[in-house]
């Protein structure tokens, strides 16, 4: 790898700070916990539709083993109608970013 070592000064304004990108990645994880999404939070969040994300992710049995909360899960299936679905937002986050290739990608069912 290549370096450059230059003594320069740049100001950073009193109102901001500078921090890694690890401490700013904790930081947003932490920001979502205990924080809980309802579909509409959930379907903006992906920008996708209700439909889209049950027939995606919330009813792939690959996914749904892994997602409902029967299972040890972090995602409230509502079981009646009326009931609202829930997220806790942290895992979900986690969930999606894990498994993007698997949702976005194009992979079968």
């Amino acid at each position: 790898m290549q370096q450059l070592n230059v003594n320069l000064t740049i100001p950073v304004p009193t109102d901001q700070v500078l921090i890694s990108k690890i401490e700013l990645e904790e930081l947003q994880q932490e920001s979502l916990s205990g924080v809980y999404w309802n579909m509409k939070d959930l379907s903006k969040r992906i920008n996708k539709s209700d439909r889209w994300i049950k027939d995606n992710i919330l009813y792939r049995p690959r996914f749904k083993k892994i997602l409902d909360t029967e299972n040890g899960g972090f995602v409230y299936y509502p079981k009646n109608q009326g009931q609202t679905w829930s997220f806790q937002a942290k895992e979900m986050a986690r969930f999606l970013d894990k498994h993007f290739i698997q949702i976005f990608g194009g992979e079968t069912k």
